[in-house]
């Protein structure tokens, strides 16, 4: 019997359903799509062997869920795509307010329709996508919000004293009967609200006012928290710890490949965007260290964490600084420059949290250095080491381009420059190309202005020539040959 067809208690019965607790239809849907050796949360990079299987495990055994870490893990797109574990279609008694079982009726509504109508209970179906709720905690969250109240405007128009249970107005989590129930930032709910979860969790009831009501509801809870958050804003209190059956560590991506995996499933790009701008695998590599980079910075407090929407925001002010310089010299396609980095600043200043060194040196020249310790991490993996000092005899492979720069007054990139300005001014260092032709000889064509201009922001890092912002671009100069040419 199709589902369509199936519109009272009695086809149900007839149609062989069989009604299962919410924890039971998650666990043997997982259970299947093991068995079946098929992802069941798709999509989720870095965490194919440190958080997933242990949530899995926290599925399998029926427990409520606590997804512990800092801000930017993932932790609440986990908890959405447990939907995708529920069976597609529920059936509830048609008119009940908290989706009731018609084999296992809670509400009184629902109760009352069956023993009047029994076989012919008419019957809804709800789709799994509608089985979601979530509720960011605030410290205004009332009791009533999330578990109910007494509604003086139903008793008023139903004609019924305050003592009946149908003035009862029902709160989010009733409503969320046999459904997932999502709680974001569980430490910031009010203590006593908490308290009000202690039954839900333990025995399944609630409780208003003064009714003795008890309502055995059906119930996934996933509560998501910030470790932080125990010391600043508030607390999760022990006894709801205790009640809480798997509390789930997450963490940020561990290594570069896993980082832009992520950066380029959410990363909001045009496609003119990408076809217009050609990226280097380096300029990837190099976006994503700023994020690690900013993780263990001094001026930033790492508490707050790093969340991977700075990556993904500043992947996009990456491509849309380039687009713009392209659009305005009037051409199709442009190279991804080191410059367009400076773009990215806005995405890092508002995505950091510093600690009162890295207020006295201000967000922006944080941003900077960060952009600068990236290149420093990532430069002794494409190139020689670049020693503070070298010792008589010894071959310095950057010697000749700073020499260059010696004998130069100045070597300028500008911002808006066009294409074929900034190949031509790169092409004027011969030693760039002869560095990269024998450290890099595998670099493609398209890749060589990018790992040239790297070049250069490596020698300013370790202290080998001078740069200088000016309004419409950058200034590169030795180090010491503006001095010495001044004397």
């Amino acid at each position: 019997m199709k589902r369509e067809d199936i519109k009272t208690f009695g086809g149900l019965k007839k149609s062989g359903y069989q009604s299962k607790s919410i924890k039971e239809e998650l666990r043997q849907n997982l259970l299947e799509k093991i068995r079946k050796n098929e992802p069941a949360f798709e999509g989720i990079h870095g965490y194919e062997n440190t958080v997933i299987p242990e949530l899995e495990r926290a599925i399998l055994s029926r427990h409520n869920i606590n997804l512990l870490g800092l801000r930017g893990q993932a932790k609440t797109r986990l908890a959405r795509m447990m939907v995708n574990l529920l069976d597609e279609w529920m059936p509830v008694v048609k008119g009940s307010e908290i989706n009731d079982d018609p084999f296992h009726p809670i509400s009184r509504f629902a109760k009352e329709l069956i023993a009047v109508k029994g076989d012919d209970t008419p019957i809804d179906w709800v789709h799994r996508e509608e089985r979601f709720f979530e509720k960011l905690a605030t410290p205004d969250v009332t009791v009533a919000d999330i578990i109910g109240d007494v509604d003086p405007i139903k008793a008023a128009n139903l004609k019924l004293s305050y003592a009946d249970d149908r003035v009862i107005h029902f709160g989010m989590i009733p409503r969320a009967n046999r459904s997932i129930f999502v709680i974001n930032e569980l430490p910031d709910l009010q203590a006593r609200i908490q308290v009000a979860l202690f039954n839900i969790l333990q025995e399944g009831d609630i409780q208003i006012r003064g009714f003795k009501l008890r309502l055995p509801l059906d119930m996934q809870f996933v509560f998501t928290a910030n470790p932080e958050d125990y010391t600043n804003r508030g607390s999760i209190v022990t006894p709801l710890k205790d009640r809480i059956g798997s509390q789930i560590l997450t963490h940020y991506p561990l290594n570069l490949e896993t980082a832009k995996a992520i950066t380029k499933q959410e990363a909001k790009l045009d496609e003119q965007q990408v076809e217009m701008v050609h990226v280097p695998e380096l300029a990837k590599d190099l976006l994503e260290q700023i994020s690690f980079e900013a993780r263990d910075n001094e001026y930033i407090d790492a508490r707050s964490g790093i969340s991977a929407r700075l990556s993904i925001t500043a992947y996009e002010n990456l491509l849309s600084t380039a687009e713009r310089r392209a659009i305005k010299n009037g051409e199709d396609k442009t190279l991804l420059r080191f410059g367009d980095f400076l773009g990215v600043i806005p995405s890092i200043t508002g995505k950091i949290e510093l600690v009162y060194e890295g207020e006295q040196e201000g967000s922006a020249a944080v941003a900077q250095q960060l952009i600068g310790e990236a290149v420093k991490t990532l430069f002794p993996k494409l190139f020689p080491k670049i020693e503070k000092l070298t010792k008589e005899g010894d071959e310095d492979p950057y010697a000749e381009i700073v020499e260059w720069f010696f004998s130069e007054s100045g070597f300028e990139l500008l911002d808006e420059t066009t294409d074929e300005e900034y190949k031509q001014a790169l092409d004027s260092i011969p030693a760039l190309d002869r560095l990269i032709n024998k450290y890099q000889p595998k670099t493609a064509d398209k890749d060589r202005y990018f790992l040239k201009e790297f070049v250069l922001w490596g020698l300013v890092e370790y202290k080998k020539l001078n740069k200088y912002r000016f309004a419409e671009g950058v200034q590169f100069k030795d180090i010491y040959g503006s001095y010495i040419s001044g004397l």
